[in-house]
């Protein structure tokens, strides 16, 4: 950036009042330790293999300095805001660019990576013969015109972050060349369905340990699934090509689409990294692999599965940071999170976690060892599969080929001196009678149930043969959960509660009718969705006095409900409502996640 574009952007700044006289001083006369500072964190960057452009300019430097806000509490003044202001000041549109809105085809086919690097520049979008370009280098324009000419297109021009421009560049151009390499090596005009003979034939070592082309596309898109909070990675073979899906926040998204010619050597080289077996191709396998994000190590659980095209891969992210959680920070009420933490102090007894697949239950049961490990104590796990491996814990895993299941399993743990139990699921009477009789022996007992609601596993112990008084006698209490999306802070808007919207929830006091909630309008970092981020809603059931009574006469789960709710017990929705009501969540993720009021 030249002297004059220097300064055109600081009097940008400071007439936009985003910059005081003083500061400009301050930043000119010490600009020269600022790029060094700079340019001494990029080289960390640049070792990490992220794309890194050298050219450090004044947007570069007002950005380092986090300086705050005028009257914003608060709030930075990021390289975001001033190039929203430079583009407002050039009469040009600026975007926060989304990677999952993008077509990976556009924005590599178009222009070259060396291209984008030296000029700064992507393609965005291109509708009929005009191509939208987003750059950071509004005052360069020698690329742009370049590219006006070669492609013969009508060209319009946005702005965008340094930031969100390099991250594309590294992940679209990285994952693509490596995509396309490896399907000009591979590509043979053989069908997918006749290239696993061909395959057999190849050696382990050969495929999985010099094929560099699928290794870099693999762990492309490790590193994108990373930094757009994934939490699982589905790899899909189709008729004509291989999809690859991200589920972000509980939702799907399309990510690429490669040739089906790579998807047999990119399976292959998961499935090397997991200790599985590439030339089972017939059966379902299950593996593992620890990596590493931001010096933090990383589970991923890896399941193959056999389909009409290929194989079907999925990858469950684990990241030790919100699978194990502080109490606190699970969503808990104040009486719920009391609760909680006098059912996990008790000496002994049995404690059930309940909810469909996904409900975060393995989160709770994680949180709450955690917060009971330490070295006086012996905790064993008993899961299938184990979820993360946690150095405090004693982790085994239920094997069925061999014979070994939760009830086995179980009976061989007690002989371990254990003092905290936890059972991944209690399936059957098996499993139920041995929890229940290491809680009479003096241990405390965690798992899990698949029922909609805490008083229904009651009733689930009951059908799976355990008497009322063993109940009784062991259950200390119950803990149901679900997940719902929370409402995006950016673009959170205000609305009132309309009295049809009352009635289904259950919401009768005259006083809510009308009262005020939020939702998300959709934006670029909610990606359109109105939502970012997940939390929990808990109903937390005490086994009382009043309830022990109630299962020794045999009472369904409504009874129960009714007798648990004279004592404060709030259900699933009533939670979810409190939510919303503090402005959390939104009335179609309650209606989603918990249902209508009956």
């Amino acid at each position: 950036m030249d002297d004059k574009a220097k300064n055109l952007v600081l009097d940008i700044l400071k007439s936009a009042g985003l910059l005081t006289e003083e500061q400009i001083k301050k930043i000119l006369s010490n600009e020269d330790a600022y790029t060094a500072r700079i340019m001494k964190t990029k080289s960390g960057a640049a070792r990490r293999g992220q794309v890194v452009q050298h050219d450090i300019n004044i947007i570069d430097v007002i950005d380092s300095l986090n300086l705050e806000l005028p009257g914003s509490d608060g709030k930075y003044l990021t390289e975001d805001i001033i190039m929203e202001r430079i583009a407002s000041h050039l009469n040009l549109p600026f975007i926060k660019i989304d990677p999952l809105k993008l077509d990976a085809d556009i924005v590599t086919g178009i222009v070259s990576r060396p291209y984008a690097i030296k000029h700064q520049l992507i393609p965005v979008g291109l509708s009929g013969n005009t191509l939208t370009i987003a750059t950071s280098r509004p005052f360069q324009k020698d690329g742009i015109e370049w590219l006006r000419m070669t492609t013969h297109y009508d060209i319009n021009v946005c702005l965008a972050s340094k930031k969100d421009l390099h991250r594309i560049i590294t992940e679209f151009y990285g994952f693509k060349s490596s995509v396309a390499a490896a399907d000009k090596e591979l590509s043979s005009g053989i069908d997918l369905g006749n290239l696993e003979q061909f395959v057999k034939l190849k050696p382990v070592a050969e495929l999985g340990g010099t094929d560099k082309h699928i290794i870099n596309a693999v762990e492309y898109m490790l590193h994108y699934a990373y930094s757009q909070r994934a939490s699982d990675i589905h790899i899909e073979p189709k008729r004509e090509h291989s999809l690859i899906r991200f589920r972000i926040d509980g939702v799907l998204h399309d990510i690429h689409k490669m040739p089906k010619a790579v998807h047999l050597a990119f399976v292959s080289r998961i499935k090397t990294l997991s200790r599985m077996d590439i030339a089972e191709k017939r059966r379902p396998q299950d593996g593992r692999i620890k990596t590493e994000k931001d010096d933090k190590e990383i589970e991923l659980r890896i399941s193959t599965l056999p389909v009409a095209f290929g194989e079907k891969v999925v990858i469950r992210i684990f990241d030790p940071s919100i699978l194990i959680q502080n109490p606190e920070n699970l969503g808990l009420a104040d009486r719920d999170l009391s609760l909680f933490k006098s059912f996990i102090s008790a000496p002994h007894g049995l404690i059930l976690v309940t909810g469909p697949t996904g409900s975060g239950k393995t989160t709770t049961l994680y949180s709450a060892m955690k917060m009971l490990a330490s070295p006086e104590v012996n905790i064993t796990t008993i899961e299938d599969p184990i979820e993360m491996i946690y150095g405090e814990f004693n982790q085994t895993s239920v094997q069925h080929s061999i014979g070994v299941t939760f009830a086995n399993a179980l009976r061989t743990i007690l002989r371990q001196d254990p003092d905290i139990i936890m059972v991944g699921e209690i399936r059957d009477h098996e499993t139920a009678e041995n929890a229940i009789q290491a809680a009479l022996t003096g241990h405390l007992v965690l798992s899990t149930l698949h029922t909609n609601d805490a008083p229904s596993s009651i009733t689930r112990l009951v059908d799976l043969g355990v008497p009322p008084f063993l109940i009784n006698s062991t259950l200390i209490g119950i803990i149901a959960q679900r997940l719902v999306r929370k409402v995006c802070p950016e673009c959170a808007e205000e609305y009132n509660l309309s009295k049809e919207e009352c009635m289904m929830l259950g919401i009768t006091d005259p006083a809510a009718i009308n009262t005020s909630v939020f939702m998300g309008k959709g934006c670029l970092k909610c990606r359109g969705t109105g939502y970012y981020g997940r939390s929990g809603i808990f109903e937390v059931l005490e086994i009382t006095r009043k309830i022990k009574e109630k299962i020794n006469e045999k009472t369904g789960p409504d009874e129960i409900g009714a007798a648990a709710k004279t004592e404060g017990f709030r259900t699933l929705r009533e939670c979810a409502v409190n939510k919303m009501i503090k402005g959390q969540t939104t009335f179609d993720e309650i209606i989603r996640a918990a249902g209508l009021h009956d």
